[in-house]
């Protein structure tokens, strides 16, 4: 079946059935907790057989919205209506007996289990009393087909890459058969590519009469797929509107409750600094990129393009020693060679803030005063300075000074702060070590335009200092529009490295899938 592209998938959202009595309504539902206020009165009625989007700032309440339709938190005050009937969910169990499925934003999958018991947690198939992994399998196998997911049913799912991790978690809801599924930003980890097949997946599914209700940062996408658009802002639903009837500057405007201004700050005026730069020649990286060279010069913003599995995924892993690797000639700014551990690199000045934060880049059940401290603290070397609850609070008050993070302590678990948050906890916590060298891993990967603003401000600030910055990025826009340049990978080969002011998306889209470069 071929893959449907954006505007294949826009044109189909627009042949969504006719709108008929909703299939759900929330009225007038409310959550707090604690003293943080999360719903405060949210109303909503979706259409059947359509895709209603869903966005808003990280903390704007979409995520609790969506938790309290599926069952797993239950509201203070208010109701939800299905079918015009009112109904109280007991559970998620019950919400998904009743057809409501939800696909989180952060990975739920089991690591030691195999994939194919992972698509029927607490459903499996039996026979005669016996689980039947053919009768299974054989369920799971289109549904797979049709999100182009080729994976080992008896392998552990723990060692698939994190989209393929994404695309299991969306199957399972699919298998099930509901008639409402939730997608809590499911293609945060998705490229392009399998955003395209995500989509060809949510038309069929419309056009079979499931209602699909989207929760997104990416407003070109949501765009494309959805046929009603609503606007959260601080717990309170702000519009609901046809998507003809709406922009994305009109979109963005009710997220921040102020005209959008500009995503990408300009870059420094002058970035003309006389420290060493990061050489390159012949990195071969193991089970990744063969034969890379580059280099990037003080106050320079690289960019690092190119599907899953073309090499561009292995390199800054590499560069921070977590990575096996070889190399002809390589030079750090403090004149030695690629770091053999992230422990060195963090006493070098190497900086990673890598792609899956609550996995690689956060301890979720410990407090910001802990997130923020322990990699400065591990790797200074003053063995004789005690750790103390005090210098890490204060050195978490300041990480939630200057990046403005929205937590009302440091004593606060970071495991219960919004994504945007957390990946400033994250950012913050290597900025406490003063890095020469910054590298950014799909860095706005599940957070809001607004936490975006602030997060490429900030990085525009490094590049001010004279940091050397490299980010991979699969959203092609922050590439062109924050980096100088862009190393462009195809096939484990660095295929060649653009002058980023001479590309557009499409251009760049087209280097990524061909390995030719304009």
């Amino acid at each position: 079946m071929p893959e449907p592209d954006l505007k294949t998938a826009a044109a189909a959202a627009h042949q969504a059935p006719a709108a008929g009595p909703f299939v759900l309504e929330v009225d007038a539902v409310a959550k707090r907790y604690g003293g943080v206020q999360a719903l405060g009165g949210v109303s909503l009625s979706v259409q059947p057989g359509t895709v209603h989007a869903i966005v808003g700032e990280n903390g704007a309440g979409k995520s609790t919205l969506m938790k309290i339709i599926a069952g797993v938190v239950a509201p203070d005050t208010g109701s939800l209506r299905l079918d015009g009937r009112t109904v109280m969910w007991s559970g998620p169990l019950e919400a998904s007996r009743a057809g409501i499925g939800i696909v989180f934003q952060e990975l739920s999958t089991l690591p030691t289990r195999d994939a194919l018991a992972n698509l029927f947690i607490n459903r499996e198939i039996s026979r005669f009393g016996v689980v039947s992994r053919g009768a299974m399998a054989a369920k799971a196998r289109p549904v797979l087909a049709d999100l182009g997911l080729d994976v080992d049913l008896d392998g552990p799912v723990g060692g698939l890459p994190v989209a393929d991790r994404q695309l299991l978690e969306i199957a399972r809801v699919v298998i099930a058969g509901p008639r409402i599924i939730l997608l809590d930003e499911p293609n945060s980890a998705l490229n392009q590519r399998e955003t395209e097949r995500l989509f060809g997946i949510v038309r069929r599914l419309c056009a079979r009469g499931v209602t699909v209700i989207y929760v997104s940062h990416r407003l070109e996408e949501v765009f494309a797929i959805s046929d009603t658009i609503s606007v959260m802002r601080n717990g309170a639903m702000i519009w609901t509107r046809p998507k003809e009837a709406c922009s994305i500057p009109d979109v963005i405007e009710g997220m921040l409750g102020r005209g959008s201004g500009e995503l990408f700050p300009p870059a420094p005026e002058s970035t003309d600094f006389d420290g060493p730069s990061l050489r390159v020649e012949g990195l071969n990286v193991s089970g990744g990129a063969k034969d890379v060279s580059f280099e990037v010069l003080p106050g320079q913003m690289t960019g690092i393009a190119g599907l899953d599995g073309s090499g561009a995924e292995s390199l800054l892993p590499a560069l921070f020693g977590g990575r096996r690797s070889d190399c002809a000639h390589i030079a750090f700014p403090d004149g030695k060679r690629a770091p053999t551990s992230p422990h060195e690199a963090a006493g070098r000045g190497i900086a990673l803030v890598p792609a899956d934060r609550r996995r690689e880049g956060l301890t979720l059940k410990q407090s910001i005063a802990v997130n923020a401290s322990h990699v400065a603290i591990g790797s200074n070397g003053r063995w004789w300075q005690p750790v103390t609850d005090a210098l890490m609070r204060a050195r978490a008050s300041r990480v939630i000074r200057n990046l403005a993070v929205r937590a009302p302590s440091p004593d606060v678990d970071v495991g219960k702060l919004s994504g945007g948050n957390q990946q400033k906890i994250v950012v913050g916590k290597w900025l406490e070590t003063s890095p020469d060298v910054v590298l950014l891993d799909d860095p706005t990967r599940g957070i809001d335009v607004g936490a975006k603003q602030e997060l490429f401000s900030l990085v525009r600030g490094l590049q001010a200092e004279g940091k050397i910055i490299l980010m991979r990025s699969t959203e092609l826009a922050e590439l062109l529009g924050m980096c100088s340049q862009v190393m462009i990978f195809y096939r484990n080969r660095l295929a060649g490295i653009v002058d980023a002011h001479t590309l557009d998306p499409n251009g760049l889209l087209e280097a990524i899938n061909t390995g030719r470069i304009p």
